[in-house]
């Protein structure tokens, strides 16, 4: 068999995952520049579900301890699962949206295939990748306020205190942000000035990560000091969008981020999910400095010429409301206090969990494909 039929062979497979790889251009360069021939055919066929060692040894057709070596080589990348139920390890192949905007880009130290990959796969996300996206209501990732942008903190529901949420997990983990990582080893992309290593993540997921030397283990006050770093540089807070068993927070930048591309790029309906917060503005403080307007990720404000104004400039900052996420990366470095976060009037509930929000992917992608074909 031909390299060109093995990744041929090998992308059927990995289009049976719940993201698939639209046709492009770009698809074959994205797989050839990550997977080497001998990887695509030793990962054809390997389940995106846990399989023992020897049953997966089976399915190969090699001995258990060489197929170890080369599952475990590849976990190590982030392009497998590896994981143990007591005494027994398991294999999963990771998905594609997986593999492309998150394990591969998390360390340290990139290997070769990861630093390869980085130019084809950002000519991809423009060219069909991110489309699976586009029909989504709940996306990947919502909006988390910072902690000291609010009105009255006393009111913030569990599931939207960042600090709450961190002081309640057991195992803290911080990994490179695999969206600025990716831009930054492309050559066609400026480099971002954003800190890199800020990319959080708890649990079971966190535990993955460190195992394969894909980030490192961090206390409480290692973790809070991220958080403020983050907002320090203008960064949102986003965590996995589902109340229980949230194993994310990313600091997102629009200049990187897959999601905040994929709204002001590609025009998808909206980036991440916006928190229960919106900004209110005390025209009669402002300055009319303009720090918060280049702060916004969203382009939500702007200066406006105002009878209220009580500057020399004679402006004040304007609020588009239908655009803020509620995240507090303006109200945060407000030199007058004229931003403050407040409760919008309508609370949004994430859903339940991962697996709720996958059932709601589902629906809205059969109803945007069924759309599509009529």
């Amino acid at each position: 068999m031909s390299d060109q039929e093995v990744y041929v062979r090998f992308i059927e497979w990995l289009n049976k995952a719940w993201w698939g790889l639209p046709e492009s251009v770009h698809l074959m360069p994205t797989v050839r520049a990550f997977y080497t021939p001998k990887e695509a055919a030793l990962l054809t066929d390997i389940p995106f579900t846990g399989k023992s060692l020897e049953e997966l040894a089976d399915l190969k057709g090699m001995p258990s301890a060489e197929l170890a070596r080369k599952l475990d080589a590849m976990a190590r990348r982030g392009a497998v699962w590896r994981s143990m139920r007591g005494k027994t390890v398991h294999y999963s192949l990771n998905d594609t949206f997986f593999v492309f905007t998150r394990g591969s880009f998390w360390a340290q130290k990139p290997d070769k295939g990861t630093k390869a990959l980085a130019r084809p796969l950002n000519k991809y996300f423009y060219d069909g990748f991110m489309d699976q996206f586009a029909p989504a209501h709940s996306k990947g990732l919502r909006t988390i306020p910072i902690h000291k942008t609010l009105e009255d903190p006393r009111r913030i529901l569990p599931y939207e205190d960042v600090i709450q949420f961190v002081d309640s997990q057991d195992y803290r983990v911080v990994a490179n942000c695999a969206c600025r990582q990716r831009k930054n080893l492309d050559p066609d992309s400026p480099d971002c000035r954003h800190p890199l290593e800020v990319c959080l993540h708890f649990g079971r997921l966190g535990h993955y990560i460190v195992d394969n030397g894909l980030g490192r283990e961090i206390t409480k006050e290692e973790t809070k000091e991220i958080l403020e770093q983050a907002a320090e540089s203008g960064l949102v807070h986003a965590i996995s969008n589902w109340e229980q068993g949230a194993d994310t927070i990313c600091n997102c930048c629009k200049c990187c981020c897959l999601f905040f591309e994929a709204y002001h790029i590609l025009k998808h309906n909206k980036s991440h999910d916006v928190s229960n917060y919106r900004v209110r503005i005390n025209p009669k403080t402002c300055k009319a400095c303009g720090l918060c307007v280049k702060r916004c990720p969203m382009d939500a404000l702007r200066l406006e010429g105002s009878t209220e104004a009580r500057n020399k400039e004679g402006k004040v900052v304007v609020l588009d409301p239908e655009k803020c996420l509620g995240c507090g990366v303006c109200v945060y470095k407000c030199p007058t206090q004229s931003l403050i976060l407040e409760r919008r009037e309508e609370i949004y509930h994430p859903p339940k969990d991962l697996r709720a929000w996958m059932e709601k992917w589902v629906v809205d992608s059969k109803v945007a494909s069924d759309l599509k074909k009529h």
